[in-house]
């Protein structure tokens, strides 16, 4: 929850809005049983953000963690990347969440000041 936290103050921080977050959220310890709760979505409460239940962990068996779990991870996109048979390769990526706020950033205002040309 930490990482959710800190990256909201990131959130904070960048008004631009262009910028979109997709956070996913999936069973990881033994007690998520079920979607995340009301509080724990507005951990995350900026606008720009779309959350999503990933039950079956497809998002994490897509990156490459076919029997686990990609946990508390970051990747920064470039505006119009798609994912097709798996993601883009990441301008930036990082985990912990927590420890990777600053690179994070970093990233982001380097997308950005590369659109604004």
């Amino acid at each position: 929850m930490q990482g959710a936290s800190a990256f909201q103050r990131l959130l904070d921080e960048q008004r631009e809005e262009k910028i979109r977050v997709f956070v996913i959220w999936e069973p990881v310890l033994p007690t998520d049983l079920a979607a995340p709760s009301t509080m724990t979505l507005e951990r995350i409460a900026d606008t720009r953000a779309s959350q999503y239940w990933d039950k079956e962990h497809l998002v994490s068996k897509s990156i490459g963690e076919p029997d686990g779990v990609v946990w508390d991870y970051v990747a920064v996109y470039p505006q119009g990347k798609l994912w097709e048979k798996g993601p883009p390769e990441p301008t930036y990526s990082k985990a912990p969440v927590v420890h990777a706020i600053e690179g994070t950033r970093e990233a982001l205002q380097k997308l950005l000041r590369e659109g604004a040309r």
